[in-house]
């Protein structure tokens, strides 16, 4: 049934506060077809749980093969198993918001994929962003430090300097030197490539970003010049055995020396030129390896201490282990909460998040939406399942007398669009792209 609320929800232009989308001309040039436009997001991961190998997930991803039957065929029988998930439930509204499909069968694939093809053409990107998904910018980790305006949309694409390789302590010296001019031969020219760093990318990034828990613990231990250069000299000499210490199960501490302290030189950075330090907590993407130990955001707290006065984004309700992330952004003013990709990756845990949160924590201290996806079709359909869930969580907010429906209105306003603007300063980085933009043209 529409009410105010859920009219309201579905009208408010939203902030996109994280994807890894494609850029313009990889999306025309070399973009997904049906399949993967439908599929390559996150729900291979449930599927190979289902029971499908990984083999037949590959073919049902493999653009370069025109027989979507086949491709289908392999993964049907899983499909089925996960299509009430969250990532089962946003391939559908992909398939129902962007194609018109009700039912993903391989007759509906070849019948959408003309339509498909004219959606990959300049432009269409924006648009589906923009004006199917009605948001208001997209903030993306494109997973390297430059950070430029986009062509394709000035004041609406925004980028992140990734700092994930630094906080793993494996810092990646010839890209590095290439982008900066500084060449690392020591922990000062270390120091003096991430300054320069940011020296040519802050003003146009709207955040740093980094999601080295996936390959270590977010634990954080401050660390001293001294401890790190000795980590830093044994990087120099054999970059790629450091790099692969944990594959081959060797001792970490180095690693973890050397990334502690690029972590904190990140922060201190950040503090410096005025941008939120953004950080995966909780659950991987993916299968079959989840270290649990490593994930929980409660293990920021002496990072979180340490700086008060740099803005920490923990991103993904930090799932399985929420209720951390609830308290800690209750207890520290630095702190806010992202529900980017949550909405995908458990809807019923998320909307509990969002019930606990605003009873617990500050309201402006939570983010409503990031798709975290690849391709824009993608985007528009998770944007669509938060506005849902929202709905519904805030609806049952008012239903049973906890707040009032204009209040819920305002609540969604906040949490959708002005929590991001304030802590982002969305406003004047919208500026500052146009105007880097103009001058780039002459």
């Amino acid at each position: 049934m529409s009410t105010d609320l859920s009219q309201h929800i579905q009208a408010t232009r939203m902030v996109d506060t994280h994807e890894h989308l494609h850029k313009e001309a990889q999306y025309v040039e070399q973009g997904p077809d049906i399949l993967q436009s439908l599929f390559e997001n996150y729900v291979p991961a449930d599927l190979v749980v289902a029971g499908a190998s990984r083999q037949e997930v590959d073919a049902l991803l493999d653009g370069s093969n025109p027989d979507v039957r086949a491709r289908f065929a392999g993964v049907q029988k899983a499909w089925e198993a996960v299509r009430h998930t969250g990532y089962g439930e946003a391939v559908q509204l992909i398939a129902k918001l962007i194609y018109a499909i009700d039912e993903l069968t391989p007759d509906a694939f070849e019948h959408a994929q003309a339509k498909h093809e004219r959606l990959r053409q300049p432009g269409e990107r924006l648009r589906l962003l923009r004006d199917v998904a009605r948001l208001d910018h997209v903030q993306t980790d494109d997973f390297v430090r430059p950070c430029l305006p986009d062509a394709s949309g000035p004041d609406f694409f925004f980028y992140d300097i990734s700092w994930a390789n630094f906080c793993n302590g494996t810092p990646d010296l010839e890209p590095l030197a290439q982008e900066t001019g500084v060449e690392v031969k020591d922990l000062a020219t270390l120091k003096e490539a991430m300054q320069q760093t940011f020296e040519l990318n802050a003003t146009a990034a709207i955040a740093v970003k980094s999601q080295h828990a996936y390959d270590r613990t977010l634990q954080w231990r401050e660390r001293e010049d001294g401890e790190a250069e000795r980590a830093l000299a044994n990087y120099l000499r054999n970059p790629q055995a450091f790099a692969e210490a944990d594959l081959a199960g060797q001792d970490l501490h180095d690693r973890l020396v050397l990334g502690d302290w690029c972590w904190a030189r990140g922060v201190e950075l950040c503090v410096d030129y005025d941008l939120p330090f953004k950080i995966h907590t909780g659950y991987y993407a993916g299968y079959g390896n989840m270290p649990v130990d490593r994930i929980r955001a409660g293990h920021l707290s002496p990072l979180l201490t340490r700086y008060p006065q740099a803005r920490f984004v923990l991103m993904h309700t930090a799932y399985p282990y929420s209720a951390e992330l609830v308290a800690l952004a209750k207890h520290y003013p630095n702190v806010y909460a992202d529900l980017c990709w949550a909405w995908s990756v458990d809807p019923y845990s998320t909307a509990l998040f969002v019930r606990r949160f605003i009873h617990a924590a500050p309201a402006n201290k939570l983010f409503v939406f990031g798709g975290d996806t690849g391709w824009p079709a993608a985007a528009v359909a998770y944007a669509h399942q938060a506005r849902h869930w929202l709905t519904r969580t805030l609806q049952a907010e008012v239903d049973e007398g906890l707040m009032s429906e204009s209040e819920a209105m305002a609540l969604a306003t906040r949490l959708m669009h002005e929590n991001q603007y304030a802590c982002f300063h969305a406003a004047e980085k919208k500026k500052t792209l146009l105007r880097l933009y103009q001058e780039a043209l002459g």
